[in-house]
């Protein structure tokens, strides 16, 4: 994997993230506050669900396409 392959994808993690922090604040706002009332344990099974399913879609783009 070269640098900029990583590069890419870092940078589109960070477009896509602004994109919805800019495009809906108020929504994000209020997922905080739902996430500071979540358990620690829900939220870091939700983390390694979500880096799962990353793990997973590396593995098909690198592999299948």
């Amino acid at each position: 994997m070269s640098l900029q392959l990583i590069l890419i994808g870092i940078g589109m993690w960070l477009l896509i993230e602004g994109a919805v922090y800019a495009a809906a604040p108020d929504f994000m706002q209020r997922l905080a506050e739902y996430l500071s009332r979540m358990p620690p344990r829900e939220i870091a099974l939700a983390g390694i669900g979500s880096a799962a399913i990353g793990a997973i879609f590396i593995v098909i783009a690198v592999r299948f396409l």
